[in-house]
């Protein structure tokens, strides 16, 4: 490398390259529930940084790898709480690998973008905002595929305890990612070009902190209120419980007793709170009309239902009178835990875990919004609340609050449910609506627009919340604006680094 000009040169050897990038993802993982030290993802996003610039490629993809691999077993390790360590290595090296390829734009960001123009702004400005839309394309790209994607470790979504969170109701989860990675790459500038002793040059990283610091949220209509109960049942939910007939409605209805007699809106039963297919168990869909009429409202209930021959995680607005028209399927079902992409190539690899998935999950189609008595709730099945289309639809079709139905019956005793709460709260504050996080074993919660919590059930209780819930109307500058901001820093990340490869190839 010696050939290279100084400011095209790597930063660190590869020998202190790798064990940053290793404490990269370290730091990046205690950024998240349960840990959840916010403020770590500036030196993780910085040692990243620092640890790929003046990287060939080869050098970057082995960074990339040792932070991407590292990063999501830690992340996601979760997974392994029942189907043991194949599932979860699987899922950490793909994510890890689709990770590394994504960062070497990052690096030829480094190696080209300088090369544009010699001004100072360049280097200060363009090249940082560059980066930072490169890092967001990166979430976008393993957020989509294969198989639809992950995008469970977006870098805005570490951020749900910290001040910084309004900053999504105005730019979205996506805009959250990219100030905070320009901001890291803009100090990391300033640094590299010595230019702290010019104050002018601080300009640009003081503006970014005060929007992040200080931004307000997007403002919302207070449009009433809307009397939820929420019920935890704490089940043998899981797909290995052992469990009896009915045992898991039964642990639902035990648990909704207390609240026969309540003045209730909406009645919510978290996923997978029913045995069976209503539609097709007589026995089930009586005992669902007779909790809804001693409690006297509607009955949002969810389980997987047969239509056509197809299968759907289905969730239901179950009626005193034993019907139920109104019916959302899960948009995203999970690849290899709801149904199985390409199943003939993964039996043959790995028969005995593909075989304990028999039955898979069609996409759905249907509204993910409800309407009750003119209020229209927007729902979100599980992990469907990480993907922005779900929610985005619900709140274009004027979805008043959110209801956030999930299972982690799972992952009992592991960090999941913490992470999968932040995601919620941060969607609260995004969209500007309370949200009722529902789980079967917890933790649930009420959750207000601004993030912060009404009420809450421990994991592994079971109990019932019961809560006047804030309705909002008006949608925030970051659901109207998002997917336009994603496109553009998608697609203006991509342009500008073409740009600097072609003007890098001028002599």
């Amino acid at each position: 490398m010696t050939d290279l000009p100084a400011r095209q040169r790597p930063l660190l050897p590869l020998s202190l390259a790798l064990p940053a990038a290793a404490a990269a993802a370290l730091l990046m993982d205690l950024s998240y529930p349960d840990v959840a030290v916010w403020a770590l993802a500036f030196p993780a996003t910085a040692l990243l940084l620092v640890a790929l610039i003046g990287r060939r490629a080869g050098g970057a993809l082995l960074v990339g790898t040792v932070y991407g691999i590292l990063f999501f077993a830690l992340l996601v390790s979760w997974t392994s709480r029942y189907l043991g360590p194949i599932p979860w290595g699987a899922l950490s090296v793909l994510e890890g690998m689709l990770t590394a390829l994504a960062l070497i734009l990052i690096t030829l960001a480094y190696r080209w973008i300088p090369r544009v123009s010699s001004h100072p702004a360049v280097r200060l400005l363009m090249l940082p905002a560059v980066v930072a839309a490169l890092w967001v394309g990166r979430e976008l790209f393993v957020g989509t595929w294969p198989y639809g994607g992950f995008p469970w470790a977006r870098l805005g979504m570490s951020q749900a305890e910290s001040p910084l969170a309004p900053v999504t109701s105005w730019v979205g989860v996506s805009g959250l990612s990219f100030l905070m990675v320009f901001l890291v790459a803009v100090l990391i500038e300033t640094v590299r070009l010595r230019v702290w002793k010019r104050p002018t040059a601080l300009i640009a990283p003081v503006i970014v902190t005060i929007v992040l610091l200080l931004t307000p949220l997007f403002p919302t209509t207070d449009s009433g209120t809307m009397r939820i109960a929420a019920v935890q049942g704490n089940g043998p939910s899981g797909y290995f419980d052992q469990r009896e007939p009915y045992s898991i409605v039964q642990a639902q209805t035990d648990a909704t007793e207390p609240l026969y007699g309540e003045d209730v809106d909406l009645l919510v039963w978290p996923e997978g709170s029913l045995d069976l297919d209503p539609f097709r168990s007589d026995t089930l869909a009586r005992r669902m009309s007779l909790v809804a009429t001693r409690i006297g409202a509607p009955l949002l209930a969810n389980a997987p239902t047969e239509r056509k021959g197809l299968y759907y995680n289905t969730s239901m607005l179950w009626q005193q009178d034993g019907t139920a028209e109104q019916i959302h399927d899960k948009r995203h079902p999970v690849p290899f835990g709801e149904y199985v992409p390409d199943r003939p190539v993964f039996n043959a690899l790995a028969p005995d875990l593909i075989g304990l998935i028999q039955r898979d999950y069609t996409p759905g189609s249907n509204s993910p919004v409800i309407d009750v008595d003119g209020v229209a709730v927007g729902l979100a099945i599980c992990f469907d609340v990480i993907y922005d289309d779900v929610i985005y639809d619900g709140l274009a079709q004027g979805a008043e609050v959110l209801v956030l139905q999930t299972n982690n019956a799972d992952f009992r005793g592991t960090d999941e449910n913490l992470q999968q709460l932040a995601f919620a709260r941060m969607r609260a504050m995004e969209t500007g609506r309370s949200v009722v996080n529902i789980s079967t074993v917890g933790t649930s919660q009420v959750i207000r627009p601004d993030g912060s919590t009404v009420s809450s059930l421990d994991a592994g209780k079971a109990g019932a919340l019961l809560e006047d819930v804030e309705l909002r109307s008006g949608l925030t500058a970051g659901v109207v604006l998002g997917p336009w901001i994603q496109q553009l820093l998608l697609w203006g990340g991509i342009g500008a680094l073409l740009f600097g490869w072609l003007r890098a190839r001028r002599p």
